[in-house]
């Protein structure tokens, strides 16, 4: 029986350039690119140089401080690069790809009647461990830890966001697979979240507990459905995995192979082919959209949360949406007139798009503006759906003060979390990134 999960707060934005329902094969690219910086609070250490030959599912690196975490090649073929940036920190890990994968055997295994111990092993010799975040502090979940409850959102609500429906439509059996896996790593439930388009493929699955959700975003942000349904007190550890990385444990399982395969949606208004592309984890991005002019921005994600790219850069690991806008790189003559410039969004109504709500917008870079004080608005609160003060919250962040942040309920927050409020926010600061570190002084100062 499934529960549902009705979300109010919030705001979904409509933007120009969603990818058609059309799954095509994108070219396979030369070389694939693993970046250490994807998994935040992990230290890389090599196991392998330069010049060696890989096959797919072979560890690449491991975390220096839990070296039970490991990382894998996404395709088979030679080491061809270790990438340094300051302090010799590994920023990129480039793979030169075989014409076709060669994979190392796990061995096939019935998930459902294996042991505990030995289903969390066959996780982490795959590599397939990297797929799971830990919460509090939105990283990569320790195996020493036992968590109380594991997530998984098959909610798509975030600007131009795939549609999982589409995407998980012919991995159900994989994805069944990877939930009995996920029931031996925690005596508590598997909580999975879907919407209107999701229920249609998931919604008979075993060994869950369904929540169907509704309302603008962040509703499919896995945080915010954590909060209504499980919320984090200090000292407990939630789980959480994206739909299509669970596939890949369930495939693991299925075939004994790292099934390292990736369905990538290219949107945005200056996409030209807005399709979704069946590719790997760490495809060139250039095999996906071609070569984009420099007034166009690059992003693996989505515009909210998502990482600039530039031409031949690599996919995030996590990522499965690039997103093509224009720069922000023009000047707006009397861009404060609101009747001047009506192809403008703004949630406090400065310009006429309040008048126009099913109005689709071509979004830039631009900030239209530059950093300012905090000022109680109350614009904050209307977009995060949490019973959390943002404001007071990043104002504990910025002072590094841990028992406002403890009392402030940081440990159910993630920087995604606070996109919308980074975007809403009259202030221009970066907020995701106050959190960021936030978080990251509470992992250094609480453990």
């Amino acid at each position: 029986m499934s529960k549902d999960i009705r979300i109010k707060r919030g705001l979904s934005l409509r933007l120009e350039g969603e990818a058609e329902k059309e799954l095509v094969e994108a070219p396979r690219s030369k070389t694939f690119g693993i970046k250490p910086p994807d998994f935040h609070s992990v230290v890389p250490k090599m196991v392998v140089k330069e010049g060696a030959k890989l096959l797919a599912g072979d560890e690449i690196f491991f975390s220096k401080y839990t070296d039970q975490i490991r990382f894998t090649s996404p395709v088979s073929g030679t080491l061809k690069e270790i990438k340094r940036g300051e302090k010799r920190k590994i920023m990129e890990v480039i793979i030169e790809a075989d014409p076709e994968d060669s994979y190392k055997d796990f061995g096939k295994m019935d998930a459902s009647s294996s042991d505990a111990e030995a289903v969390k092993n066959r996780i982490l010799e795959s590599g397939c461990g990297a797929f799971i975040n830990q919460r509090p502090y939105d990283i990569v979940a320790d195996p020493k830890d036992t968590p109380k409850a594991i997530f998984i959102s098959a909610v798509s609500t975030a600007p131009l966001a795939p549609d999982w429906g589409f995407i998980l439509k012919d991995k159900v059996a994989e994805i069944q697979e990877g939930i009995y896996a996920l029931q031996k790593l925690t005596p508590g439930k598997v909580h999975l979240s879907v919407d209107s388009s999701s229920a249609k493929v998931l919604g008979d699955l075993k060994g869950v507990e369904l929540h169907n959700v509704s309302g603008p975003h962040p509703a499919g942000n896995v945080g915010v459905q954590i909060h209504k349904i499980d919320p984090i007190n200090q000292g407990e550890r939630v789980w959480t995995v994206s739909p299509d990385d669970l596939a890949i444990i369930g495939n693991l399982f299925l075939t004994g192979r790292y099934e390292a395969s990736r369905t990538v949606a290219v949107t945005g208004s200056e996409a030209e082919n807005r399709k979704y592309y069946t590719t790997k984890i760490g495809a060139n991005v250039s095999d996906l959209i071609g070569q984009a002019p420099d007034s166009v921005r690059i992003i693996s994600g989505n515009v909210l949360t998502g990482q600039k790219l530039s031409n031949n850069q690599y996919v995030g690991f996590f990522n499965n949406e690039v997103t093509l806008i224009p720069e922000g790189d023009n000047y707006r003559m009397f861009g404060w007139l609101p009747f001047t410039y009506n192809n403008i969004h703004s949630n406090s109504r400065t310009s006429l798009s309040w008048l126009f709500p099913n109005k689709k917008y071509k979004p830039t870079t631009n900030l239209n503006g530059e950093e300012r004080a905090l000022v109680v608005t109350g614009e904050m609160e209307e977009v995060l759906p949490m019973d959390i003060y943002p404001m007071q919250l990043i104002k504990a962040c910025l002072a590094g003060d841990i028992e406002k942040m403890e009392n402030l309920g940081i440990y159910e927050v993630s920087p995604q979390d606070f996109a919308l409020v980074e975007y809403v926010n009259t202030s221009k600061l970066e907020i995701q990134e106050i959190i960021r570190l936030g978080l990251d002084l509470m992992i250094t100062e609480v453990g």
